[in-house]
């Protein structure tokens, strides 16, 4: 069961949007390395606004999420590939359905 959650806003600068949708695509295999990312998404809103949405049973799940290698490989990336910072909201995850 999940109850936690990221959701991740991310704006790319002009002319970077295809690489910023190849990156949040290369980001699946890693999310599939996290025993407690239990479902991880990678979003577009329009041609220029991405996210990320991420769910955990746990805070530990989360905060494991926050220090490993997508986030690590996010912020390395950011200011190449982002108009601005990403805006990271914790989330509590009120009902879900899931594959289980």
């Amino acid at each position: 069961m999940v109850r936690v959650g990221l959701a991740v806003r991310l704006e790319a600068k002009p002319g970077k949007e295809a690489e910023v949708a190849a990156f949040l695509k290369s980001g699946l295999a890693l999310a599939n390395q996290e025993a407690k990312t239990v479902v991880w998404f990678a979003l577009q809103f329009g041609p220029s606004s991405f996210g990320i949405f991420d769910a955990f049973p746990d805070d530990s799940g989360r905060k494991a999420h926050l220090t490993g290698p997508i986030a690590a490989a996010l912020m390395a990336k950011a200011g190449d590939l982002l108009s601005s910072p990403p805006k990271i909201e914790n989330v509590d995850v009120l009902a879900s359905k899931v594959p289980g």
